[in-house]
């Protein structure tokens, strides 16, 4: 079992190494990096290359995290009751399993996603590092021992919102994707737009790493959004030649709603561009 990339997904090779190295010893893989560098993804294209079922559990700042382990339906259970239904004799009617249950009982060995942990409050790394370390836990109310019956692939991202906690840390196998240099972008913008003109991709990545250079804008842009603005340019048929010698110093991207995400960061480059323009 070696993952090597996708179709779909340029994997540099320290990532490659960095699942297989997880895969290996069966420890989680905590993937950081900038949003939109591919973290979430590679989860979904690690479980297309070696063909297995993918879960995933996509955290929210009120995930708990029991509710990746098993729910007990309380409310459903007294109501089942008012009405007479037999089935509220047997309580595991009422246990609604998790997604690390889900991915414990998989037939087939599953990539599990734990998706932007650190969305989740503090104490939700500790409150799965057993469960995660031994792959089993307990259900208090049927009284039962859930073990996993093949250890899941797990798949751990973060967008450093919030320190994790060291005893979390230890337990898994650690990888930063760093944002693409020129050559990986090219071939990731080929992998999305297969046959793209390589002087309008030239030109629009000269821009967009511009911008990116550009001191205190907000929030850079990202790899998703260099490939969204690709697809605008190319769907308005803008030729190469409006972006020659286009100097985030000297003017806005075209379509530039697609880089920029703020009104601050607009503000900035036409400030920068005004500025140019009167010490010329």
């Amino acid at each position: 079992m070696n993952f090597t990339g996708t179709d779909d997904y340029v994997a540099t090779d320290e990532l490659q190494l960095a699942v297989n190295a997880a895969i290996q010893l069966q420890k989680p893989l905590l993937i950081k990096g900038e949003p939109g560098t591919g973290k979430t993804m590679l989860a979904e294209q690690i479980a297309k290359s070696l063909e297995l079922p993918l879960i995933q559990w996509h955290i929210k700042s009120t995930t708990k995290a029991q509710q990746g382990l098993y729910e007990y339906d309380a409310v459903s259970r007294l109501r089942d009751s008012q009405l007479g239904d037999d089935k509220v004799q047997d309580i595991s009617n009422y246990i609604i399993q998790g997604k690390i249950w889900q991915a414990f009982q998989s037939e087939k060995q599953a990539v599990l996603l734990i998706d932007e942990i650190d969305k989740a409050d503090i104490e939700f790394p500790n409150d799965l590092l057993l469960e995660l370390d031994k792959m089993e836990f307990f259900v208090y109310e049927t009284k039962e021992i859930v073990k996993a019956t093949t250890r899941p692939i797990i798949i751990i991202t973060s967008n450093n919102e919030k320190e994790l906690p060291d005893a979390f840390l230890r337990r898994c196998f650690f990888h930063y994707i760093e944002f693409p240099d020129t050559v990986t972008m090219e071939q990731i913008v080929e992998v999305h737009h297969p046959g793209i003109k390589k002087e309008l991709v030239r030109r629009a990545m000269d821009i967009f790493f511009e911008v990116r250079k550009v001191p205190g804008l907000k929030k850079k842009p990202s790899t998703s959004e260099l490939i969204d603005w690709l697809k605008l340019l190319l769907a308005d048929d803008i030729p190469a030649d409006i972006l020659k010698d286009k100097d985030v110093k000297n003017a806005i991207p075209p379509l530039y709603g697609a880089l920029l995400k703020n009104e601050q960061d607009v503000h900035l480059l036409e400030k920068l561009a005004f500025m140019h323009r009167a010490n010329r």
